[in-house]
């Protein structure tokens, strides 16, 4: 079988591979679509502290279960899939506090366990051990299938965050995870929904797809100023910085309401991991500034199923279908922002 494997930053190499065979406690799944993301850039450019190479890369996994273990219940050949990405073990202080998505001993696909970008995949007995294997409905393209693992860890943010009915929520980066954020907080009855990003052409694209309430191009002017004044002077009562921008996160504190909620979606680059926060805005206006990382299995779950009832569509965000072949252009497209959504479909 085809494999696209990292083998350091810049290296990475189509290869073939022995197909994999399933121990008695896994499955093998037929790699029918995974889907591309920042992640997959920022590897392909500089590795990743927690991955070993050489590895296969992807994570938004999904596919048709080819052989099941002796050992394994439940599931059968030809059974549609989605696979989660973070694999938490279900057994440390935060996994039994019921806060899996920080799990200290967290494993993930594509790290530490061969990726999607394949055309046969091992699903590990980490992931079946903790429910992380959803079936996928009927009438679910596998393309959508796949973006049920960023949706999983939006809705994670959201929930962090609190977004709900009534709220203003502003959107900083208008790339595929803050359309998803879009999508998202319309379905948790948000009433007012502001997309921010500095590249006006991504903004105009991503807005034409899916309709924020208002869309505003960093670059054009006081951003925070025009944030206020689409509010009448109040502010937003959740801003989602879905971009790895420090400038975003401190011009994010500045958008909020009182006692309005910061969600530091984005993580920053190592060597620009430090903001500036003006601690006495958080004082006075009872501001709250929100961590979010990754997502748990049930948030998986819920997600395929906000996908596949259509209360958060998406296979209109799917840009651009490209084969195992062409996976170095669909992770380039991904770093120009050029398209919203890459699958590859092996």
């Amino acid at each position: 079988m085809r494999v696209a494997r990292f083998h350091a930053p810049g290296d990475i190499r189509l290869e073939t591979d022995p197909d994999p065979v399933a121990s008695d406690d896994e499955v093998v799944i037929r790699v029918r679509a995974c889907s591309t993301c920042g992640t997959d850039v920022k590897i392909s450019r500089s590795g990743h502290p927690n991955m070993t190479p050489p590895q296969v890369m992807g994570h938004e996994i999904a596919g048709e279960i080819t052989q099941v273990g002796r050992a394994v219940d439940g599931w059968a050949v030809g059974d549609r899939v989605q696979v989660i990405a973070a694999i938490p073990d279900g057994t440390c202080r935060e996994c039994r506090a019921g806060h899996p998505a920080v799990c200290r001993n967290q494993l993930s696909m594509g790290y530490q366990f061969a990726g999607g970008f394949a055309e046969h995949m091992i699903v590990p007995r980490e992931v079946l051990a903790v429910d992380g294997l959803n079936r996928i409905p009927e009438g679910l393209s596998f393309a959508e299938a796949s973006l049920a693992e960023p949706l999983a860890c939006v809705l994670n943010g959201q929930e962090i965050a609190g977004v709900g009915a009534g709220d203003t929520v502003v959107v900083i980066g208008a790339g595929p995870i803050g359309c998803l954020h879009v999508r998202l907080a319309r379905a948790r009855g948000a009433e007012r929904v502001i997309l921010i990003d500095l590249n006006a052409e991504r903004l105009a694209a991503s807005a034409e797809v899916v309709k924020p309430d208002l869309a505003l191009a960093a670059g054009d002017g006081d951003i925070v100023a025009r944030v206020l004044e689409a509010t009448g002077g109040d502010g937003a009562d959740a801003v989602i910085t879905a971009a790895a921008s420090g400038r975003a996160q401190e011009l994010g504190l500045q958008m909020l309401a009182r006692r309005g909620r910061l969600s530091l979606f984005g993580g920053l680059p190592k060597d620009a991991a430090v903001i500036a926060l003006d601690a006495n805005l958080v004082h006075y206006r009872e501001l709250s500034v929100l961590g979010v990382n990754g997502s748990s299995p049930a948030h998986n779950a819920e997600a395929l199923r906000l996908i596949a009832t259509g209360a958060v569509p998406v296979a209109d965000l799917i840009t651009h279908r490209l084969p195992l072949e062409q996976v170095l252009e669909g992770i380039e497209l991904v770093a120009r922002g050029e398209a919203i959504k890459v699958t590859i479909e092996p």
